[in-house]
């Protein structure tokens, strides 16, 4: 009898064994697949910022010249004489 339930525990042992590496395994590829989301969302935050700060640049770039567009319409406007020829 004692050497049947030493084969149970055998068993018993072996199964847990199984399940410990199955269970460490799968941790092993969740933790993977999560590095690797945080990998991407890294890189994507930088390229992000990156070509909002371009984009940045040429809006800062096109709004000035709105603005001096906007000057020189203005003084058109107020200065008719400017487009009269003499």
């Amino acid at each position: 009898m004692a050497r049947a339930g030493g084969i149970t525990n055998a068993v018993n042992v072996g199964i847990a064994v199984q399940a410990d590496w199955e269970n460490r395994e799968f941790i092993s590829h969740i933790s993977l697949h999560v590095r690797r989301l945080f990998d991407f969302l890294v890189q994507f935050e930088s390229t992000t910022k990156n070509k909002l700060a371009k984009l940045n640049e040429k809006l800062d770039t096109l709004e000035r010249r709105l603005e001096l567009l906007e000057v020189q319409v203005s003084n058109a406007t107020s200065n008719p004489a400017l487009f009269t020829a003499n």
